[in-house]
């Protein structure tokens, strides 16, 4: 049956009679896919802020071990609203440090003058912005969301990732395996078993709090990284053409890092043998980029 082309009408929530701020947050609430942060589950809703009022939403992402703060509002955005997301992350953040933190705001009309504040205080904070619009087709609603601004590059625990070990101590392997489950840590093992083939040299893993980096034996460094998590091992390595690899890695959803100089993969047990030959390759440009420097 051939799709019959209906015009939408744009509705303005804020001066709507019939749908107000808790209507959308519901309706976020029931299915926070909706917003396209991927698989995310509802924490809570109104959550309580010790002296700083209630906190919309609070998601969590189990794969990335991450959680969104999300603070919503009808019309445009103002300067209260972008400190009170911030402010709502902060104290999440400094409540639950095990995990990775990103304030959220979500709005119907995010201007360029608030966008440009955002994307300046994104350079320090993990920042999305998301505008939505509300159409009616007949008697239908539906709510379209779209990222205006994505941030997450510098995160908290990015810090330390790629050799900056500032604040992150050495560890021993005991203490990696007391918070990861044994598959993820026997990954970690077989990615150095793929460094030191690929390298044709002896290779270790050496342990800090934050992370795992893969050193010659020598101590040398690779300028590539591990960081297991309870679900997924994240590899990390400096490359000299990240943007492509990042695209031959687009369905593990890879992300660039550093600077846009490097490239973080994430890594179930259950996609890693389907990539084995592909990571051989990135971790053979990774060995040579650093050789070349």
């Amino acid at each position: 049956m051939a799709l019959e082309f209906v015009k939408p009408e744009q509705l303005s929530l804020k001066s709507h009679s019939e749908f107000s701020e808790k209507w959308v947050q519901d309706r976020i609430a029931a299915d926070p896919s909706i917003l396209g942060l991927g698989d995310v589950v509802l924490i809570a809703k109104e959550k309580s802020q010790p002296k700083a009022g209630r906190l919309d939403l609070l998601l969590h992402d189990e794969q990335l071990n991450r959680r969104y703060e999300v603070e919503l509002m009808l019309g445009a955005t103002d300067p209260s609203h972008i400190i009170r997301s911030i402010e709502y992350f902060d104290i999440e953040r400094r409540r639950y440090p095990a995990y990775n933190h990103v304030a959220v705001l979500i709005a119907e009309d995010i201007t360029s003058r608030f966008l440009n504040v955002m994307a300046l205080l994104a350079g320090s904070i993990p920042l999305i912005a998301i505008q939505f619009t509300a159409l009616r087709v007949e008697n239908k609603i539906l709510l379209h969301f779209t990222r205006v601004l994505d941030q997450t590059e510098l995160r908290t625990d990015d810090t330390y990732e790629g050799g900056d070990t500032a604040g992150a101590g050495p560890v021993d392997r005991s203490w990696w395996e007391q918070k990861t489950p044994p598959q993820i840590m026997a990954m970690c093992d077989e990615v150095l078993k793929m460094t030191t083939t690929t390298a044709k040299a002896p290779h270790r893993l050496q342990y800090r709090k934050n992370l795992i980096n893969v050193v010659r034996d020598d101590g040398g460094t690779t300028g590539i990284w591990l960081w297991p998590r309870k679900t997924l091992l994240n590899i990390g390595a400096y490359v000299e053409h990240p943007a492509n690899w990042a695209k031959q890695f687009e369905d593990l959803e890879a992300t660039l890092r550093r600077g846009n100089r490097a490239v973080r993969i994430p890594l179930t047990p259950e996609v890693f043998e389907p990539h084995r030959s592909l990571l051989l390759e990135f971790l053979h440009e990774a060995l040579d980029t650093l050789d070349g420097e």
